[in-house]
């Protein structure tokens, strides 16, 4: 037998049971079995090891792959089945094997064992390199979390505080009235007790007169005083007279209804406006594609205006271009998370917004619903605001309640919910939302100034900047 052969079998009898029996289990012979498996050594006919004991496998790896190389494979199966401390042993002898008998396979296998170490070591400098990303994305998370936190305390803050303004100004109006109320009722006391007081004093003033009269000697005196004295000067009933009390109770049930009110009112719109504040930290950058623009279209050098023009422009007609109707799409697309942008559509009668499927029909005639991959809201006659979404009662699109025409309208699309929110920025409410959407693949920002319809229309929509 070889010298190979002899020393895989000097060291597989200090190998554990499963380890000298590695050559020739069926997980040994399985490595054996399989092309290009061990690392460019061709697999040995299943039929050889049909029935090869272990011995009998050594042999038959002598036989195919040679002394030197039988022994690696011996080391590579060990490393493979992750006996690393076995193949250590092996390893040390077979390559004192190759610097004494075979220098050039022994210069080849450092040059292996080399190129394995350093894709090995590149394999480690990958795993640093994704978990120094890990240790980033984490570290961006928590940021973006406690941005967050601090947006919400700031906002609340600022509610309360409102809130705390809103209610110590009501409690001021409601003592200003109570103490009004009071003062009037003071006043008018003031003047029944000083007339009281009047009346006591010239009764008091008859009495003594009466008193002096009562006493005299002089009978002539006496009765030409008598018919003056003897009659009671003139004076009010006071027995229905009375200073009615103010009804204090009824200003405050009134003043707490109406704060009540208020405040649920106040409440909405300060939650209306902390959930805006919320969309906006997931604002992007949108800017409008030149190559989906109608021909009717001008768009501003940093493309974020348009507004439709009378003439049209000689534009190539390319698959994105819309070719009839006055639309175009950003330039950017979203295909997962929560994105947010506002477009300004002050002065304008007519005008649509929203976000549209790659996939739509961008030539002839369009039909913008759902079905058709537009998630989009309108503005027609300067007064009728609809949404793409179709009324099942009216198999039409749906008609929105717009109290105050919006100066700036907020876009805000969370993509693994299935929502697509309008917002009047200003008054920070929702003008409308689609829910339960199903996206897949690309979203695209939808604009259309409208026609301008002889110049009542000709005012452009411009993607604002989102400000807190």
């Amino acid at each position: 037998m070889t010298t190979v052969t002899h020393e895989v079998e000097k060291q597989q009898k200090h190998l554990p049971e499963e380890g000298k029996k590695i050559t020739a289990t069926s997980t040994g012979q399985w490595f054996l079995k399989q092309n290009e498996i061990l690392e460019g050594f061709l697999a040995i006919p299943e039929a050889w090891l049909e029935r090869a004991d272990r011995p009998d496998t050594v042999d038959l790896m002598v036989q195919k792959y040679g002394s030197t190389e039988a022994l690696g494979i011996t080391i590579k199966i060990l490393k493979k089945i992750s006996r690393n401390d076995l193949a250590q042993g092996l390893s040390s002898s077979r390559l004192e094997d190759l610097k004494n008998h075979d220098p050039i396979l022994f210069k080849r296998e450092y040059k292996q064992e080399k190129a394995e170490l350093e894709k090995t070591n590149a394999e480690i400098k990958l795993m640093i390199q994704e978990r120094k990303m890990k240790i980033l994305e984490i570290k961006c998370s928590a940021e973006f979390s406690k941005k967050s936190a601090d947006r919400h305390i700031t906002d609340s803050r600022q509610a309360f505080t409102e809130l705390q303004t809103f209610v110590e100004r009501s409690l001021a109006n409601l003592i200003e009235a109570i103490e009004e109320k009071q003062k009037t009722t003071q006043k008018q006391t003031d003047g029944v007790i000083q007339e009281l007081e009047q009346e006591i004093s010239e009764l008091t003033k008859r009495s003594a007169e009466v008193e002096l009269l009562s006493h005299t000697k002089d009978h002539l005196n006496f009765l030409q005083s008598f018919p003056s004295l003897n009659a009671i000067p003139p004076t009010k009933t006071w027995t229905e007279i009375s200073i009615p009390l103010p009804s204090y109770g009824r200003n405050v049930g009134s003043v707490a209804n109406q704060l009540k009110e208020e405040l649920a009112n106040k409440m909405d719109k300060l939650i209306a406006k902390a959930k805006l504040n919320r969309v906006k930290e997931f604002a992007v950058d949108v800017t409008l594609d030149p190559d989906t623009a109608s021909p009717h279209l001008i768009l501003s050098d940093d493309g974020k205006q348009v507004y439709c023009s009378d003439a049209k422009q000689n534009l190539p007609d390319n698959p994105e271009r819309f070719n009839t109707a006055v639309n175009v799409l950003g330039k950017q697309s979203f295909s997962s998370g929560r994105f947010y942008y506002e477009v300004q559509v002050k002065g304008k009668t007519s005008w649509d917004l929203g976000i549209v499927k790659e996939s739509i029909n961008r030539k002839g005639s369009i039909k913008a619903t759902p079905e058709t991959g537009y998630w989009t809201i309108c503005l027609r006659n300067g007064e009728k605001y609809r949404a793409s979404a179709v009324d099942p009662n009216l198999s039409s699109n749906v008609y929105l309640n717009v109290k105050y025409p919006p100066k700036t309208v907020g876009v805000f699309v969370d993509y693994e919910v299935g929502m697509v929110s309008f917002f009047d920025v200003e008054a920070a409410d929702i003008i409308y939302s689609f829910t339960g959407c199903s996206f897949t693949g690309k979203l695209y920002p939808f604009f259309s100034p409208s026609p301008h319809h002889h110049g009542k229309n000709s005012a452009p929509l411009i993607i604002s900047p989102v400000t807190d």
